[in-house]
């Protein structure tokens, strides 16, 4: 069920928004990244004849915390959306139905935030019917929380069966996943780096057999390693995942998924961005030394693997990106996405938290097809879970 599905002519639209933006000591918000993807919902709705009220969370209060109060953003949304912006104390009760219950088409408010009520993440169900009188139509944009069987994400839908839909950058993370998950075009190739196996188990696991390589660099590649006899000096290791790493590589054997690992390395005796290094073998890397990026012959490799592709989804750093000096095996990934999406008009997704940083650092994000907004929310479809916040939209 999408925006265009729906009238809103004359009608409150309830939006799940997803504000849990930082803050300064002063309040102000310093990045308002989160605030301005919500912003095309909310003028679609308001050019459509509605009223828009925004419900969010924003940290983890424990009961009523000024310095988690919504009412903190207010200057920047109003900045953002060029108009003033309605605030009520509360999300539910009499404070808050003041306030949606005269709102006028084209006006906008903003609920208090969602956890002060503890409610809200107990998925209660008189809270969501409670949060629902402020709204005629619910619809749902954020995606970050959509992992989530809260109140506010789940839950309220019930008491919306027809008038509920994704907002648009729900839709644009939705479709975005089926390009890569249900109707990719071949080869597809996923890309699964950061520093621990332990954390992307369930992706990989699920990717096999349906991708047809699958790269994995980063940190996590060393257990894969250790685990076929490699050398590894003081890299990364989780040694209690050796037997999953050797299933995981068997598995992929038989499922048809070509598995490429780094086959060389770039060391260092310290974990500075100034440490002195060289490239070394990835099964041979010498004793007192650990491996923070990908070689040469391997970024060649990874490069060519991407380029070969139509379908790639790029999830997590090939090294330690936050230092310049070993971010040039995440940069040579980084630019063959962006290669692979201007000259063979492949699809290319980014998604996960470490990713996004990397491609926003390197200045590439406008560059590749689609940029995920939602960390949790997106590992847990890699790894085939159902969503609780979108499941509740397609109910």
């Amino acid at each position: 069920m999408y925006l265009t599905d729906l009238d809103f002519d004359g009608r409150r639209v309830l939006i799940r928004v997803d504000f849990n933006v930082p803050l300064n000591e002063s309040g102000e918000v310093t990045d308002d990244t989160r605030i301005r993807a919500a912003i095309p919902t909310i003028q679609y709705v308001l050019k459509s004849g509605g009223s828009v009220v925004l419900m969010s969370h924003l940290g983890r209060p424990k009961g009523v915390t000024p310095e988690f109060s919504l009412k903190q953003i207010l200057p920047t949304l109003e900045g953002l959306l060029g108009s003033s912006v309605k605030f009520a104390p509360d999300c539910v009760g009499d404070a808050a139905l003041d306030v949606t219950q005269s709102l006028q088409p084209g006006e906008v408010a903003l609920l208090e935030n969602l956890r002060f009520h503890p409610e809200e993440k107990e998925g209660d169900e008189f809270f969501a019917g409670q949060l629902a009188e402020n709204g005629d139509v619910y619809v749902n944009d954020a995606f970050g929380t959509a992992h989530r069987a809260h109140a506010s994400t789940a839950i309220i839908a019930r008491f919306f069966p027809e008038d509920k839909a994704f907002g648009l950058l729900m839709a644009g993370e939705v479709k975005a996943l089926e390009r890569v998950l249900a109707n990719p075009v071949k080869p597809l190739t996923a890309i699964i780096g950061g520093a621990k196996v332990s954390s992307k188990l369930g992706i990989i696991e699920h990717l096999i057999g349906r991708v047809d390589q699958l790269i994995i660099g980063g940190g996590m590649a060393y257990t894969f390693v250790q685990a076929q006899g490699g050398s590894i000096g003081n890299s990364l290791v989780e040694e209690d995942l050796h037997e999953q790493a050797r299933t995981i590589l068997k598995n992929a054997a038989t499922a048809g998924t070509q598995l490429l690992l780094p086959t060389d390395t770039v060391a260092v005796q310290e974990f500075a961005n100034d440490a002195a290094q060289q490239v070394v073998p990835t099964n041979a890397i010498p004793d007192g030394w650990m491996g923070l990026d990908i070689g040469p012959e391997t970024r060649a490799a990874f490069t060519g693997a991407v380029m070969a592709s139509r379908t790639v989804l790029w999830n997590g750093p090939m090294g330690v990106f936050e230092m310049p000096n070993f971010a040039v095996g995440t940069r040579a990934v980084a630019e063959a996405l962006a290669r692979v999406t201007a000259e063979e008009d492949a699809f290319t997704l980014i998604g996960g938290g470490d990713s996004v940083a990397a491609i926003n650092l390197l200045g590439l994000a406008d560059q590749v097809s689609y940029v995920s907004t939602g960390g949790g929310a997106m590992l847990e479809s890699l790894e085939g879970k159902v969503l609780p916040g979108i499941q509740a939209i397609l109910d």
